[in-house]
């Protein structure tokens, strides 16, 4: 028998997507309400490291990307790559600026590090839409059959930011040197991603290892799709395993030690 009140459990469950939802508008709000090229810097920040490796990887290092203007080439990248670090960045620092709301009011806790990866989103789309003219400018085929798999890429690549940010937000609250360490992880893991170069430059007895990093896997799938429009390859598996499994132990790990949260605030 069907009565008018829902079950518990669906009730938590709508609320924790009704507060996810709006705490992610009013970061999105709050970030470029005040700012005066507002959303505008979700196309600045990739668009102008692409043309500042453009024309350091052009005209003082021969970085060789067969047909594929370098611009293209860095920024179907660097897009995902800004999701990435902005994304990971925004977590890790997401409880403890706002640690207000979180000794005042019981709520999951994790809705502020997701909402904070979900603001971001925003940014890639934006930023991802500025590859349609680019692509149309250098006269590169736009459509193919593997677009289909692009929000499967996309799932990847947030469950991974998911589950690294879960437990760099988590660990910040215990040990604020995170951040920091956080900064140099991410230009390390730059460097060791397929983002300035291509895969190809990899020597081959370091490939099995250099795919151990889940961006890379990532990173050469988006390029795949949207600049040569083939479908990924097997690193594209591996990654997904790699960023599942991240989800699973970030958020074992941050439920925890939620509890602990407020009073170590």
């Amino acid at each position: 028998m069907i009565t008018g009140k829902l079950p518990t459990r669906t009730k938590t469950q709508t609320h924790f997507f009704e507060f996810l939802v709006v705490w992610t508008a009013r970061i999105v709000r709050a970030r470029y309400q005040q700012s005066a090229l507002g959303i505008l810097w979700a196309l600045i920040q990739p668009s102008a490291t692409a043309i500042i490796f453009s024309v350091v990887f052009t005209f003082f290092v021969d970085v060789n990307t067969g047909d594929v203007p370098y611009i293209l080439f860095s920024y179907v990248a660097l897009v995902p790559w800004t999701l990435f670090s902005n994304g990971l960045t925004d977590m890790v620092n997401s409880i403890v600026e706002n640690m207000n709301l979180v000794t005042k009011i019981y709520f999951p806790r994790e809705i502020i590090p997701l909402a904070a990866l979900l603001a971001r989103v925003l940014d890639f789309g934006i930023a991802l839409a500025l590859f349609v003219p680019m692509v149309l400018y250098f006269q590169r085929p736009l459509l193919s059959p593997a677009l289909i798999v692009l929000p499967l890429i996309l799932l990847i690549q947030l469950a991974l930011v998911a589950g690294l940010g879960l437990a760099g937000a988590a660990m910040n609250v215990f040990f604020r040197d995170i951040k920091y360490l956080l900064v140099l992880g991410l230009q390390i893991l730059l460097y060791a991603s397929p983002i300035i170069y291509p895969v190809s430059s990899v020597p081959e007895k370091l490939m099995p290892y250099y795919f151990l990093n889940p961006m890379a896997g990532i990173v050469e799938s988006y390029r795949a799709v949207l600049l040569y429009g083939t479908f990924p390859g097997p690193a594209l598996g591996l990654s997904a395993f790699l960023s599942f499994c991240a989800l699973a132990i970030g958020y074992w790990f941050f439920k925890r030690v939620e509890f602990q949260f407020a009073d170590l605030i």
